[in-house]
């Protein structure tokens, strides 16, 4: 479970997060919502340990990472899966060596298990026979799929997927949505997705947060979502849906 409580960052006077709150839990499919300039990606970069709030607490099932030692913080990011906007693949390595990367450099496994584990994980994702190929010869949907495999390949408590659709079609969005809800559910990890996909609330969002102008406005389930009487985010509901019908 992963714990956000009051949550501020502002840049050059200009606040961008206004006290944060939010609970991710274990098992769950958590999406944040939003906008262009809502601060999504900025409380994600919070979460995740690339920023730090001007205050704030991040809890790691009880950790405070904020307020930790640096063991204490490198036990949690081990801990981590990140699956990055545009899938961040090394052009210059293969998929294998792609999904290699992470144990490579953060554990002393054996080659052996570290091509068991990669064999593994590339299966999982269904792209046992692409080890070989370069990200250039591969489609974007197989790209997001080579990130969700490396992302998984250090065997993670935590995932966090930074827009995973960006780029795709329609059906292969429909695809990766599914492919993180049975990875987090099989792997019972805590699993939080920025996105402003309305298709992915709908299809996996058991627990969604709604910013708006760097406040959270609403949090609920997918199922009451289109129910919800906030004007800003009644807003945001039917611009997604003017796009989808213009597709």
């Amino acid at each position: 479970m992963i714990e956000i409580k009051n949550i501020q960052k502002s840049f050059d006077g200009r606040q961008v997060l206004a006290g944060i709150d939010g609970t991710f839990l274990d098992s769950n499919t958590s999406l944040i919502i939003g906008g262009s300039g809502t601060g999504k990606s900025v409380l994600l970069k919070c979460i995740i340990g690339l920023i730090e709030p001007e205050q704030g607490q991040v809890l790691y099932d009880g950790r405070d990472f904020w307020n930790s030692d640096d063991e204490v913080k490198k036990e949690i990011r081990r801990e981590m899966g990140v699956l990055f906007q545009g899938s961040a693949l090394f052009d210059s390595k293969t998929v294998f060596e792609n999904v290699k990367f992470p144990l490579d450099m953060l554990t002393t496994q054996s080659e052996d298990e570290k091509r068991d584990r990669v064999d593994f994980c590339l299966q999982r994702v269904g792209l046992e026979k692409t080890g070989d190929r370069m990200p250039s010869e591969i489609s974007g949907g197989m790209k997001k799929r080579v990130g969700i495999a490396r992302s998984i390949v250090m065997n993670p408590k935590y995932l966090f997927c930074d827009e995973p659709n960006s780029g795709l079609d329609p059906l292969t969005s429909v695809k990766i949505d599914d492919l993180i809800k049975e990875i987090t559910d099989e792997f019972k990890i805590t699993t939080v997705v920025i996105t402003h996909d309305m298709n992915s609330v709908m299809g996996i969002g058991e627990y969604v947060m709604f910013l708006y102008q760097g406040h959270k406005l609403w949090e609920g389930d997918s199922a009451s979502i289109t129910a919800t009487t906030v004007p800003e985010l009644q807003e945001f509901l039917f611009s997604n849906k003017l796009l989808r019908d213009m597709k």
